[in-house]
């Protein structure tokens, strides 16, 4: 294993370049078989806690991206959060139901990744609920075009059958988690180890970043 220290502009520049250069097949699904390498369209998650902010990170390929030539269509993983009579059935602070039950997996599946299949028809919902107003979101569907790049960030992703073709962690040890955590969040440390532990997402992603210094990341390659 090598760790490679890069400037951030590097790191969104090298990850922008990888993205784009992900194969893409036709648009016909008898063509499109995940077999062959190919997709029609690349379903990429930023995943990482949030205190890596993972959204500043899939913000910032989103333009990059668009210069290569990729349709870009950004989620946040926020806006696929359950209701707060579930997510908070058991309380405001249990890590457990963070982990397991606050993200609604299912809705993000069959409204944004699904519908990016092989074979699929690309219409995309991009926000479900708002947890702020703990309401629907009003977003219209929208459709991707063959060759377009989903880009979804958000926390405790990876493990969940996601049906992702490219992920990015980002990494912090667990002493710079703690120190880059608010007071206010701290509930939330047992909930990051459990998903180091369980769902090991430095093995998931296909790139892992490591952020204990946000202004010098460091990129691990190799196993």
């Amino acid at each position: 294993m090598r760790v490679r220290a890069v400037s951030p502009d590097l790191l969104v520049t090298e990850l922008a370049d990888t993205i784009a250069n992900l194969p893409i097949g036709p648009a016909n699904g008898d063509d499109n078989d995940p077999g062959t390498g190919t997709a029609t369209w690349i379903r990429v998650a930023i995943d990482g806690a949030p205190a890596t902010h993972p959204d500043r990170w899939a913000d910032a390929l989103t333009e990059p991206l668009r210069e290569r030539g990729r349709a870009v269509l950004r989620v946040r993983a926020e806006d696929y959060l359950r209701p707060a009579s579930l997510r908070l059935e058991r309380g405001r602070e249990d890590p457990d139901v963070l982990y397991e039950d606050w993200l609604d997996d299912a809705g993000l599946i069959r409204e944004v990744l699904e519908p990016l299949d092989p074979g699929g028809t690309g219409r995309v919902l991009p926000a479900l609920w708002n947890a702020r107003t703990d309401r629907a979101h009003r977003a219209g569907y929208v459709t991707v075009p063959p060759g377009g790049v989903l880009v979804l960030s958000g926390s405790l992703l990876l493990g969940r059958w996601l049906p992702i073709d490219f992920a990015v962690h980002l990494e912090l040890s667990p002493a710079a988690l703690a120190r880059q955590t608010p007071g206010d969040d701290r509930w939330t440390l047992p909930a990051y180890d459990r998903y180091a532990a369980e769902a090991v997402p430095a093995q998931a992603a296909q790139v892992v970043v490591r952020l204990d210094n946000p202004e010098r990341p460091a990129v691990v390659e190799g196993s």
